[in-house]
């Protein structure tokens, strides 16, 4: 049962963060500590839920992913934990405690809109502080509103984005007031790209000291990881290649020494850091296969008990600190990094035929993954084996940041993906996810539902 006990846990770190409902959205109130000064609202924006939160609601989201195999998985799932691995359309019936995922994401935004609505009045502090602490809270709202909208939206289609459903789009933080309508893809896409581009201006240009906050370049990043799964790739590139050029975050060459800090608010190679709580992930055979042998991630990221031979289920799992205690965190970034960036870049060009561009952007991150003495820097003319090669090195490089269950939407809506099964232990199967399922667009939980009785569900 070890695996389902890691699986558990995860899901328990993630409620601890939110506790308690209420009619509005079952997102937590705010405290009731009073924010009167600009450096209140400043202190508001490190509060550690902010940045800890991910850890619970990634977390989350990286066991939908094709790359986890929970091996002591019981017949039928009964555990939120289960019923999430196995793609059920609910995790919890019971309307009393907070909903996984939703519930998270909704009491950031509250906190965050409680900068918005409350920074203009605030005392002891100029109006570019007050700016610029309004910028960063509509960014970190936009973050919260596009992983939201990747969970119970639809893949974006231009066809039907005006009509397909998404998420309330909350800007107040006083929990009293009436749930918004569920807003559109099209409308919430909309919101984001207003609410980035508006914080722009007043973004600081280098959060280095703390990486968890705003700047410039996590901006345009967010921009990217949004146009990206928008599936408009020209305009992913284009800010990809935006946030490369304005920020002073660098990959991480794993042929040279550790990090010397596990503070992910400090690693080089984060661009808009957001913490994953996760240590202790399942991994299939097949992902684990799929890993070139002299690939440094393997023996970096990875525990195992067969040898590296992957040939045993539940050998093998992603567990960064248990490796190397330095690297705590760090492999585990949700928000945006250099090398993310890198492979939007390389995946758009390929998918314009921009080989070339395409080629270099892919060698930038694999360079930094294998030895340097017996590196091969990939190579080919033709298109298709190229995109494959970057999606390949997208899946090793980003597996477990948050993002393979978005990954594997995209990559649904064109036709990419096969059936994805669950197995128990004696290798029969007990959950499938099959191409162009529903079950790809996360339901409205119940909780939310008891309280909000006319809101649309998605089906299943």
């Amino acid at each position: 049962m070890k695996k389902i006990k890691n699986l558990s846990l995860l899901l328990m770190l993630g409620a601890l963060l939110i506790t308690g409902c209420d009619k509005y959205l079952d997102i937590t109130p705010k405290g009731k500590r009073l924010l009167t000064t600009v450096n209140d609202y400043d202190q508001w924006m490190n509060d550690q839920t902010l940045v800890l939160g991910v850890g619970g609601q990634q977390a989350i989201v990286n066991f939908l992913g094709d790359n986890v195999d929970v091996v002591s998985i019981t017949t039928p799932p009964t555990s939120s934990a289960q019923l999430l691995y196995t793609w059920a359309p609910q995790y919890s019936f019971d309307v009393t405690t907070a909903p996984l995922i939703w519930s998270e994401h909704y009491a950031k935004i509250s906190s965050y809109n409680t900068v918005l609505v409350g920074i203009d009045n605030a005392t002891g502090g100029t109006d570019t502080k007050k700016r610029s602490l309004k910028a960063e809270a509509l960014l970190a709202r936009a973050l919260e509103y596009f992983y939201l909208l990747n969970e119970y939206g639809k893949v974006y289609d231009a066809a039907t984005a005006s009509t397909d459903l998404a998420v309330p789009f909350v800007t107040s933080d006083d929990v009293s007031q009436k749930t918004p309508p569920r807003a559109t893809v099209a409308e919430i896409y909309q919101h984001i790209i207003d609410d980035v581009n508006a914080a722009i201006p007043d973004l600081p240009a280098d959060n280095s000291t703390n990486r968890y906050r705003g700047s410039t370049a996590s901006a345009y990043s967010l921009l990217s990881r949004l146009y990206f799964y928008a599936l408009n790739y020209p305009e992913a590139q284009k800010y990809a290649e935006l946030a490369l050029a304005n920020t002073n975050a660098v990959i991480l060459d794993l042929n040279g020494a550790n990090p010397t800090s596990n503070m992910l608010g400090l690693q080089s190679d984060v661009i808009y850091g957001r913490m994953n709580l996760v240590f202790a992930v399942p991994v299939t055979l097949d992902y684990m296969n799929s890993f070139a042998a002299n690939d440094l991630r393997v023996r970096k990221l990875y525990t195992n008990t067969d040898g590296f031979r992957f040939t045993t289920r539940g050998a093998t799992q992603y567990s960064p600190p248990l490796v190397t205690p330095v690297t705590n965190y760090y492999y585990t970034n949700t928000g945006t990094s250099v090398q993310e960036m890198k492979l939007i870049a390389a995946e758009s060009a390929a998918r314009a035929n921009n080989l070339s561009t395409a080629l270099q952007y892919l060698d930038d991150v694999r360079r930094n993954r294998f030895p340097t003495a017996t590196y091969v820097k990939y190579s080919s003319t033709i298109q298709e084996n190229v995109l494959q090669e970057v999606l390949s090195e997208r899946d090793h490089e980003l597996g477990f940041a948050g993002l393979r269950w978005f990954d594997m939407r995209r990559l649904d809506k064109e036709g990419r993906m096969g059936t994805v099964y669950r197995y128990d232990a004696q290798g029969s199967v007990v959950a499938t996810l099959e191409p162009k399922s529903n079950k790809y667009t996360l339901q409205i939980p119940v909780q939310v539902m008891s309280f909000n009785p006319d809101m649309p569900q998605n089906p299943y």
